[in-house]
């Protein structure tokens, strides 16, 4: 699948989350939004890489960035997920993939030296007008919510 890069119209979607509601990223225009995507909940690593977003949203917020976690697991997972780690940013479910897809964050990878098709760990800033900032593929869950906020200049 092709990758979005800096400048590209950042595809529109609308998901279930996590609290029984819906996340339209067009509502969100007007500000910027950081839509990272990870392949399970409840794992070391995604747990690692949600409570780091957890634990740096109110500066992210206060730098005008609103957050959108993505996954393929379903609803009653996500649910779990955020009321164990007491996640209070958006954790929406996409278990046919086609958001994954349109955002490049589906597709091959490699895992234990093995070559495998799943979710891409990646992270994309969205603009307030909708156009994509920053686009960053294959990301380490441990820090990297620290070194996105440091390309994004956010204390």
């Amino acid at each position: 699948m092709p990758r979005l890069a800096a400048g590209d119209v950042a595809p529109d979607f609308t998901l279930p989350t996590a609290d029984g509601g819906q996340v339209h990223l067009a509502d969100l225009r007007g500000q910027r939004v950081i839509v990272y995507f990870y392949p399970a909940a409840g794992t070391p690593g995604c747990t690692t890489q949600a409570c780091d977003f957890r634990d740096s949203l109110a500066s992210l917020a206060g730098a005008g960035f609103a957050v959108v976690g993505v996954s393929p697991d379903p609803v009653e997972k996500l649910a779990t997920f955020a009321e164990a780690e007491h996640l209070t940013f958006p954790l929406a479910s996409d278990p046919d993939k086609s958001v994954l897809e349109a955002w490049g964050a589906w597709g091959e990878k490699k895992l234990y030296g093995k070559t495998v098709t799943g979710v891409i760990r990646s992270t994309v800033v969205v603009g307030a007008d909708g156009v994509v900032e920053l686009a960053q593929y294959n990301v380490k869950a441990t820090g990297h919510v620290a070194k996105l906020r440091r390309d994004l200049s956010v204390a």
